[in-house]
């Protein structure tokens, strides 16, 4: 089993209902969930918009980061998100309101860079809605790849 550190967010509709529907879907289709931050309620990131509700999982899995990434959008599919975040003609990111939101942030032991998914998560140093969280469970832990702890980032950013 490795472990694989996920973010939800939603900012439409039932909120935290949505984040306790995707987390229930991740229980069933990933793995157990072995860890939670608290929910906090954030601005939204690179858009303006409705506050979001964000949340940090680290869920046990025997499943690959692939298939990570193909329930995840299945799940939130299932909870009716219809617009993937996307680039415009100058290949800037793009994004939308959503029921949820589900990213992986990092998978145990390993590292991605393809079109579909890079790991760890490219935007974790830049997203205080992330670092906040990743510190409450990590506290001073420096994760693989990183050099610094979590909240050695948070502080950067601030």
């Amino acid at each position: 089993m490795k472990k694989v550190v996920l973010s939800l967010g939603s900012n439409l509709l039932d909120r935290a209902n949505n984040l306790l529907r995707a987390r229930d879907l991740i229980k069933l289709r990933i793995g157990e969930i072995q860890a939670a931050s608290r929910i906090d309620e954030t601005v939204s990131w690179g858009f303006d918009s409705a506050p979001f509700l964000n949340q940090v999982l680290v869920v046990s899995t025997n499943l690959s980061p692939e298939e990570v990434l193909l329930v995840t959008q299945g799940i939130e599919k299932a909870l009716g998100r219809t617009e993937k975040s996307g680039r415009d003609a100058a290949g800037n990111p793009v994004y939308h309101d959503r029921i949820i939101d589900i990213d992986i942030l990092l998978f145990e032991g390993e590292t991605r860079m393809s079109p579909e998914l890079t790991i760890p998560h490219p935007h974790i140093n830049k997203r205080k809605f992330v670092l906040e969280p990743l510190s409450e469970l990590f506290g001073n832990q420096v994760i693989e790849p990183f050099n610094i702890s979590f909240r050695q980032m948070l502080s950067k950013l601030s």
